[in-house]
Formats: C-alpha cells, structure tokens, sequence
C-alpha cells in the first residue's frame, strides 16, 4: 500500500513529466558511451541534447531524428563531408530499425542567427572584415557540398554554427539531397570519368579567428585544394553539373527494380518521403521561405546546387544590414518582395 507522500510524488510525475526522449534515454548502447546532460533544443523532428562522452569526457550534441528519411540524409551527407573543416563534425551515429537515429556530433555553442542578434544590440554591426571572413568560411562549406554533389537546400543563419574558436560550419543536412547515382567526386564527361577527390581541408596556417580583419584578405591567395583545382576548374565543375541534372532524367528503366538493402551503400539514390524521387526530380518544397530561391517558389523540381546560392546570398545581405532581405509572408508575398527589389 503506497504512503500518501509516495502518491504525492506520483501526482507530481504526472503533472510535471520529466522533459526527456524516452527513446534516447533508454537505449543500452547510447547510455553505455555517453552521459546526457540536458536538453538544448526541440522540433517537430528533431531532439537535441548535451552529452558527455565517457571514454574522455568530450561535451558532444546527441541529436535525435525523429523522422526517417531527415536522419538518413543527416547521415549520409555527414559521412561523405567528415574531411571539410566547414562542416559539423559527425563522431558516430546509432540507428536501429525500430529507434530514431541518433548523431553524435561537436558541440557548438552558438550560430549565426545569434552572431546577429547579438550585432542588433549593440547596434554597432558586424564589422566587414568579419562579414568577409564568416563568408569566406560558408562558401568553403558549400564549396565541400557542391563538390560532392551535394545540395543543402536550407541554408538560413540558424543552420550554420559558429566554434568557440570562430570556426563558422555548416549543419543540419536534414534536407539535403545526393544529386547523382555514382561515388563521391566523380564528374561524368561522355564517356570518361575524372576524379575531383574528398574535400581534406585546409592548410594549418589559415586562421579561422575572428580577431584580425586583414587575415581575411589573404585567405583567397591560399590556394587551398590545389590538386582538385589543377584536374578542373571551377567552371567546369559547374558546367559539368548542368549536364548531369539534364541527364537524371534519362535514367534506365531497370533502375526502378533496384533494391537497396544497406541504406548507406554508396549508391546515393533513395526514394523520398518528402517528393524527391530517384528519376532526378526533386519536390520544391524544401527551405526556410525567406532564403528559398524563385524558382522553388514557383514549384521547380529540375533545380541543382544553385538554390544554395541563392540562400547565400540573402545570409550575405543580412549580415551586412542586420534584417532579413526578402521576409516575405506568404510564397505569394515572398516573390512580390524579390520582385520588387531585384525586378521581374
């Protein structure tokens, strides 16, 4: 028979649950490795916690996916982007059939949203030098995904986080896509194949820090990533990305009876919940609206990675003038705001 301070203490437990993801909590192989400290974000799909790493007390992020197809892309974006200094890191994940995945990734402690609200109230701006270098740092980021044929589709200040030590990274692959069925770094021209190679990095002495605004003039003379610039320019990179999104729709018929039976197999083709299928189309309703390109306005869904740089380039203007350059309200409202600013 329970003590009427026993019952009190039931009554308290149900009226103030504890604010936990029993998934999270209860999985032997994740509480096995890591200590979880709190709670530092929720959303309709994801769960974010602080955690501690037990085998060297490492302060990780535990990010839980509570949707399928958002963790695979989170995972399989991550796996082929470990080697970019511009993106979050990914130490490992779990993932079991019947569970959410779980990524365990660096924690960092702020993003580029709070960058600039912190600039609003000190009503001073970002200094340009800084702009420049937290730019610099994005198209790196981006470089890395584009140069896997990986497009991010939400790029907003809030996705893109910032080290203690000023390192800007790109995160939240949620909504990535895969753009081609073949390894990563390969550029298809006919019939031959040319190897652009992994992203590895930077030199050492490129600093990252935010203190000095005229390292960041020197930066673009580094010339990072040599041997992939030697084998391919740029333009061609792009030129030859135009060509394989024209070709994804002439994919053989016999690929519709394919079957992936490892999710992470290197074939990068997936059917996807959200409207993206594995003939090339991709659904248009992806992004943040405010950082959404035209032409997924419009309902295009023959786009390429050019809709990142889209989104780069309302993230440049709101870092330069603290507001938001198209806050439209409605999809409507959104193309009357881009409209009005950049014409018809």
């Amino acid at each position: 028979m329970q003590s009427s301070e026993e019952s009190s203490d039931e009554e308290r437990k149900m009226e103030h649950p504890l604010p936990k993801s029993w998934s999270i909590h209860t999985r032997p192989e994740i509480i096995a490795k890591y200590v979880i400290m709190e709670r530092v974000g929720s959303g309709t799909y994801a769960d974010v916690y602080r955690a501690r790493r037990l085998s060297d007390n490492l302060i990780v992020a535990l990010k839980e996916a509570h949707e399928y197809q958002s963790g695979f892309r989170k995972i399989e974006a991550l796996q082929l982007l470990q080697n970019c200094p511009n993106i979050v890191v990914m130490h490992e994940y779990f993932w079991r059939e019947d569970e959410d995945a779980v990524l365990v990734l660096e924690f960092l402690r702020t993003n580029l949203a709070a960058v600039i609200e912190e600039a609003k109230k000190k009503e001073s701006g970002v200094p340009f030098g800084e702009v420049k270098r937290l730019m610099l740092q994005i198209l790196r980021g981006i470089d890395a995904c584009h140069r896997n044929m990986i497009v991010h589709r939400d790029l907003k200040p809030g996705n893109l986080f910032v080290s203690d030590d000023g390192v800007l990274k790109l995160a939240d692959f949620g909504q990535a896509r895969i753009l081609m069925n073949m390894e990563p770094g390969f550029v298809a021209d006919n019939d031959n194949q040319q190897w652009l190679g992994q992203y590895t990095g930077y030199p050492e002495n490129i600093s990252p820090s935010l203190d000095a605004a005229q390292e960041a003039d020197d930066l673009p003379n580094q010339g990072y990533n040599k041997r992939v610039e030697e084998d391919m320019n740029k333009e061609e990179v792009f030129r030859q990305l135009v060509k394989l999104k024209a070709k994804q729709h002439a994919v053989d018929e016999t690929d519709k009876a394919s079957n992936i039976n490892d999710p992470f197999k290197s074939s990068y083709s997936y059917e996807a919940e959200d409207g993206d299928d594995r003939k090339g189309s991709l659904t248009s309703c992806v992004g943040t609206r405010w950082f959404r390109a035209p032409e997924l306005l419009y309902g295009s869904t023959g786009y390429g990675v050019e809709v990142d740089l889209w989104s780069l380039g309302c993230i440049f203007s709101e870092l330069l003038t603290l507001k938001p350059l198209f806050p439209g309200v409605s999809d409507i409202d959104q193309l009357s705001k881009i409209i009005d600013i950049v014409g018809t």
